[in-house]
């Protein structure tokens, strides 16, 4: 089922989803594990972590395969990283939304025109 779909699709849609995963993994143990000690965070980071790894490696093996560099799905992997990130500070740790996404927003997407072109 995943074949058929565009590159693109599977590629970054991977990518969003192990995003997804990771940000839980880095970040959410400092709302929902405060109480805990920093090895029991760790261990359950890294059960969140696999999840991650399993969804990542093969959209990085489809995408370098289909043609994408090293260097643009790193980039994407910046990109969404920031698009997966914003939403997660704002709506799950109750992080005020700044400006400053945007500013890095903008920068992200300089790297993107650079590493993109042809």
């Amino acid at each position: 089922m995943l074949s058929k779909l565009p590159l693109a699709v599977q590629t970054f849609g991977l990518l969003t989803l192990s995003n997804l995963f990771m940000t839980f993994a880095w970040y959410g143990h400092l709302k929902h594990q405060a109480g805990k000690t920093w090895w029991m965070a760790a261990f359950a980071s890294w059960g969140i972590a696999l999840f991650e790894y399993l969804l990542q490696v093969p959209a990085n093996r489809i995408g370098y395969a289909g043609g994408y560099s090293l260097a643009q799905l790193k980039i994407a992997q910046e990109v969404i990283t920031l698009a997966v990130f914003v939403p997660f500070a704002v709506f799950f740790m109750d992080q005020p939304l700044k400006l400053d996404y945007l500013w890095a927003g903008f920068c992200l997407l300089g790297a993107v025109y650079f590493i993109f072109r042809g």
